[in-house]
């Protein structure tokens, strides 16, 4: 069950890896298309927040 978990977690960043390389340009401004494709939630908290990515990545931003 736990080797399932870590290949579905594994093609899962595979997919965000690839559809961020088909991107012709840097980002350098919101996109709703690519926000709503990447990310799961975002929790604030008082001095921090934590950005779920789908891929199950988390990412903890310091205020």
């Amino acid at each position: 069950m736990e080797i399932a978990g870590r290949d579905e977690l594994r093609k899962r960043i595979g997919d965000m890896r690839a559809f961020l390389q088909e991107q012709p340009i840097a980002i350098t401004e919101y996109d709703e298309q690519l926000i709503r494709r990447l990310i799961e939630k975002v929790t604030v908290y008082e001095n921090k927040f934590t950005v779920a990515f789908k891929s199950g990545v988390t990412v903890d931003v310091e205020a």
